[in-house]
């Protein structure tokens, strides 16, 4: 007999091969890319919209805040359909999803399609990072989830900066149809490629099969809702973890996206220096979660409980780094500072997908991965730019971002308190996700 926390695990060394494997990260990247290039390709359009459709500012926010809402709301129910009906054809059922409503933009003749067709990339996008990330994970070695979650993480990054740079790009000599149509027929293209390249047979070889079915038993009934978030919510350490990775984030969030209109006015920048320089942050946040995300795996190969460790101190050093910066002149020197803590910013995002990997079965890894997603939007991206607002109307654009990276000390805070409990043993695998506290007896499976 086996327990669940025995079968129910990604193998040390999965069945496919090397370049392989390398080829579904490279088109999940890719899509990832379209993904957030056809979430973003709207802001580079902006001003050519509200000038032939005579579009307020608060019509203009709703065309991009409809997007994450939509995201939000369905990130986990979506993730867990596809645990169910099968992540490959999802990601394909996405990709096409957000493409098509992508090309819908384009021939939007009023506010209200172009409203529509924005919720359906939403619909589209909800579970592509959570999905996308358990499909990648299960081709490769244990020993690299922080490396390639940080990659995947910062395929955000640079599918934003590239959907408004190619937006803009085309618009100015195309027209503003043109930016989405470019946009929606990238996604297409590689939909295609995916489609014939990936599939789950090729990613489940027949002797993995067999074998997977001499392991464990023939019929083994999925679990309920009521279990799975009994799973995802079972111990101290994997909530503590969800509430790290948003406050974490919160800084990023916050921070980046004030960025352009501090330098505007502390650094005396034009609008449009202001945005490109903006726009290096974004990217350094990028490589710095791959990087990051590297040099997790290589400090954690022999000793994976210390990747708690990597991530406090993550998150230490970007609080230090920009509490500093932004308590000296404006100058070079603030500069660098502010693009070394911006490269930590995001940090920890290889190293909490490596601990939530490690910490809930194989079977429900994209719905574990779309709660971590929920909670790095509700706690982080989605309200970090909206309270150092509110704090820059009491004291100032400057003393807000003095306040704000204090959310990574936080994070640290809950991390370190992750660490501390017994189910955060990351050399254990998931027992302690199973519904259950990690001391409960384990329980042979009932066919």
């Amino acid at each position: 007999m086996h327990s669940e926390a025995e079968t129910d695990r990604l193998p040390e060394t999965p069945a496919v091969s090397r370049p392989y494997a390398w080829l579904v990260f490279t088109l999940t990247f890719g899509l990832l890319l379209s993904d957030y290039m056809s979430r973003h390709v709207l802001n580079a359009v902006f001003p050519s919209l509200k000038m032939e459709w005579g579009l307020s500012d608060a019509q203009m926010g709703a065309l991009s805040s409809i997007v994450a809402l939509t995201v939000g709301l369905l990130t986990i129910p979506l993730s867990l359909l596809a645990d169910r009906w099968g992540r490959v054809r999802s990601l394909t059922l996405m990709a096409t999803l957000w493409s098509v409503a992508t090309l819908g933009c384009a021939v939007s003749t009023s506010f209200g399609e172009m409203l529509a067709a924005r919720l359906v990339v939403g619909v589209g996008e909800a579970a592509y990072g959570s999905v996308g990330t358990a499909v990648v994970l299960s081709v490769f070695p244990r020993r690299q989830r922080a490396s390639l979650s940080g990659a995947l993480m910062a395929g955000g990054a640079f599918g934003a900066v590239l959907g408004m740079a190619l937006g803009g790009y085309v618009a100015a000599r195309m027209g503003w149809r043109w930016s989405f149509g470019v946009t929606a027929l990238f996604g297409i293209v590689l939909v295609v490629i995916y489609r014939s390249a990936v599939t789950e047979q090729r990613l489940r070889p027949a002797h993995e099969d067999e074998r997977a079915a001499v392991a464990q038993p023939p019929a083994r009934r999925p679990m309920t809702f009521r279990c799975v978030l009994e799973a995802l919510f079972s111990t101290p350490a994997l909530i503590c973890l969800y509430a790290g990775s948003g406050l974490q984030l919160f800084v990023m969030g916050g921070v980046l996206a004030w960025m352009p209109s501090y330098l505007n006015r502390y650094h005396g920048m034009t609008l449009a220096r202001a945005g490109v320089t903006a726009a290096i942050f974004v990217l350094l946040g990028g490589v710095g979660m791959i990087v990051c995300g590297v040099l997790a795996d290589r400090l954690t190969r022999h000793r994976p409980a210390r990747v708690w460790t990597v991530a406090i101190a993550y998150s230490l050093t970007c609080c230090a780094l920009l509490a500093v910066a932004f308590r000296i002149e404006a100058g070079d020197l603030q500069m660098a500072l502010i693009g070394a803590g911006t490269w930590f910013a995001g940090g920890t995002a290889g190293p909490v997908s490596a601990i939530v990997a490690g910490q809930t079965r194989a079977s429900i890894h994209a719905t574990a991965f779309a709660t971590l997603t929920l909670a790095n939007n509700l706690l982080g991206l989605a309200p970090g730019p909206v309270v150092v607002g509110v704090i820059a109307d009491r004291i100032g654009l400057l003393g807000a971002l003095r306040v704000a990276p204090f959310a990574a000390l936080a994070a640290a805070l809950a991390f370190a308190l992750g660490e501390r409990h017994p189910g955060a043993r990351m050399d254990a695998g998931p027992q302690a996700s199973l519904g259950g506290s990690s001391r409960r007896r384990e329980r042979p499976l009932r066919p």
